[in-house]
């Protein structure tokens, strides 16, 4: 079977009449962080006025620091390993060497430029504004309700959000966001191999960790970012904005999310798009 290409004239006419929806969240010196990595810092470095060009000009710039993990992100594949190994059976101890990641950096992270799908499993499992409890674990039974709900099939090469309404009332508030006494909802082992089985190429949440936390226990145990980054080499995007999203209904929408093409770099800030 062949396909029509589209032209530049109908594919921007298209673009033009969709409702863009950001999945990102503004970043700052108050995004919650993982105490595992680094916060957001901003200082300007230079202020208008401190020299003044001929016909008045001045020009400001400024320093930014911040962790490949901080705000909405995307893990590399490099970010996880499993006994030494990354995905692919590359040696972790080898491919860091040098101070950055010689394979899977995330420069080789490919654009998401396709079918994004939203499982909002929060409002299916009639969740309050809360959000799921502490520690809920997302299972694969929970995934595939969901999707039977909102008349969903997830296909090979979908990059699929699961909502679980965590942030809604708790972004602002970094320490009950992270949630580390509390616990967090999130995708338990059953998720993470129900949505590699089906081929996706990503998956996000709308949590600090793509992963259920129990009370506690921190980040000490991570099997489904075990799974998905070493061993299915699925990509993993955190800490996104899904409640527009979902107080739209968009269940299946076109998705471009670019990532920065940081050389080595375990992971990588993303400001994914959703257009209805």
């Amino acid at each position: 079977m062949t396909t029509s290409p589209v032209s530049p004239a109908d594919l921007a006419g298209s673009l033009a009449g969709a409702r863009v929806i950001d999945l990102s969240h503004p970043i700052e010196a108050a995004t919650p962080h993982s105490p595992h990595h680094t916060p957001f810092r901003m200082a300007l470095l230079r202020r208008h006025g401190d020299a003044v060009r001929e016909g008045g000009l001045s020009g400001a710039n400024e320093l930014i620091t911040m962790g490949g993990h901080t705000a909405t992100h995307i893990d590399a594949l490099s970010h996880i390993s499993l006994d030494g190994r990354l995905h692919g059976g590359h040696d972790a101890a080898e491919a860091q060497r040098g101070g950055r990641f010689q394979v899977l950096g995330a420069e080789t992270i490919k654009p998401l430029l396709g079918r994004g799908v939203l499982l909002d499993v929060a409002a299916r499992l009639g969740a309050g504004p809360e959000g799921l409890p502490p520690g809920y674990a997302i299972t694969a039974e929970d995934l595939q309700s969901t999707a039977d709900a909102a008349a969903v099939r997830i296909e090979d090469g979908d990059t699929v959000f699961v909502r679980t309404g965590w942030a809604t009332t708790r972004y602002t508030e970094p320490d009950r966001y992270i949630g580390w006494d509390t616990g967090v909802p999130g995708p338990d082992l059953s998720t993470a191999r129900w949505l590699s089985a089906r081929g996706v190429v990503a998956t996000g949440t709308d949590t600090a960790a793509y992963e259920v936390l129990a009370p506690g226990t921190g980040h000490a145990r991570l099997p489904v970012h075990g799974h998905l980054l070493a061993e299915a080499g699925v990509h993993l995007i955190e800490q996104a904005a899904l409640d527009e999203l979902a107080a739209h209904g968009g269940h299946v929408f076109a998705l471009i999310a670019v990532p920065l093409r940081i050389v080595g770099a375990t992971g990588s800030p993303l400001r994914p798009l959703a257009l209805l």
